[in-house]
């Protein structure tokens, strides 16, 4: 996530500077055909360029919004992740009375916890989770969880498996074990819910015609204008297009919250926040610093 101004507009410019380029040399192009060489017939004053700006803003409009829908909801999803993680963590170690064998029991779930955090962030940003999971994991569980198809999935098989155990053994009573049963189907309905976010994309029509609607009214935008601006007609017109074509650009930043990209929700950090937290609860103190923004993005 980008958490500095500047390094959003120097990233911005970056991305659409070829096509502002492009577009200002249409516009010299055709203030030179226009004026220069004196073909009149180019500039039109009867093109609707004001209707057009507005039916090509209104479907921009729309197209931002549900992609700010879908980031947010994204962000809403991680929210409730760290909420049940901590309030498993609580529940475990509220619920159970302390001793050697027991604790082991509590920092096993617990870790196992952190590793499905790390592991969910991994999935959706299709990068290896191992590097992060092996702190939390000893050599033959890691061995064998790396093969699952879904990894986050099989984390949760095992703290449900873990907790049978404890269940069986009467470490927990049946009401505290549908209370913590509760909260890790909450921490599923949250994983499946962000896969169905990556999974399921805007329709490819809002990205292809879209663009070509924008560039269209781009083209038509110094042919309309020549007449009345100009030799100014390059400014004016090219500003409009770079405001559609940033907006159109906005718009594909956001649609896919995971896609491992500076415009991602801070997965890295959120999870770092999880792990600092879940480790507060079992009493560590050697915890890791949160995360920090580097080049002003918060990964």
């Amino acid at each position: 996530m980008i958490v500095s101004g500047t390094h959003q507009f120097n990233r911005v410019f970056r991305s659409l500077g070829p096509h502002i380029l492009s577009l200002l040399a249409w516009d010299l192009l055709v203030v030179l055909v226009v004026k220069v060489l004196r073909w009149e017939w180019i500039a039109s004053r009867d093109i609707p360029l004001a209707l057009y700006g507005s039916t090509i803003g209104i479907v921009v409009a729309f197209r931002n919004s549900s992609a700010y829908s879908r980031w947010w909801e994204a962000r809403t999803i991680w929210g409730q992740i760290v909420n049940s993680s901590r309030s498993l963590a609580r529940q475990l170690c509220a619920s159970l009375s302390p001793n050697p064998e027991i604790s082991a029991m509590q920092r096993r779930i617990i870790y196992y916890q952190i590793a499905f955090v790390y592991s969910l962030r991994s999935q959706l940003r299709g990068v290896d989770p191992a590097p992060e999971i092996q702190r939390f994991l000893s050599f033959d569980e890691l061995a064998q969880l790396v093969r699952e198809q879904n990894l986050p999935l099989a984390l949760q098989q095992r703290m449900a498996a873990v907790l049978r155990d404890a269940r069986n053994r009467e470490w927990i009573s049946d009401w505290e074990w549908h209370s913590i049963d509760s909260t890790l189907s909450d921490l599923m309905a949250a994983q499946g819910a962000a896969e169905r976010i990556k999974n399921t994309p805007l329709p490819k029509q809002y990205d292809f015609f879209l663009i070509l609607f924008v560039l269209i009214y781009c083209l038509l935008l110094p042919i309309g204008m020549v007449s009345a601006l100009g030799w100014v007609t390059p400014l004016g017109s090219t500003l409009v297009g770079f405001m559609f074509l940033a907006l159109d650009r906005i718009g594909r930043n956001l649609e896919d919250p995971f896609e491992n990209t500076a415009n991602d929700l801070p997965l890295t950090a959120i999870a770092k926040t999880i792990e600092i937290n879940l480790r507060q609860i079992l009493g560590d103190t050697t915890l890791p610093e949160p995360e920090s923004a580097r080049d002003g993005v918060l990964w």
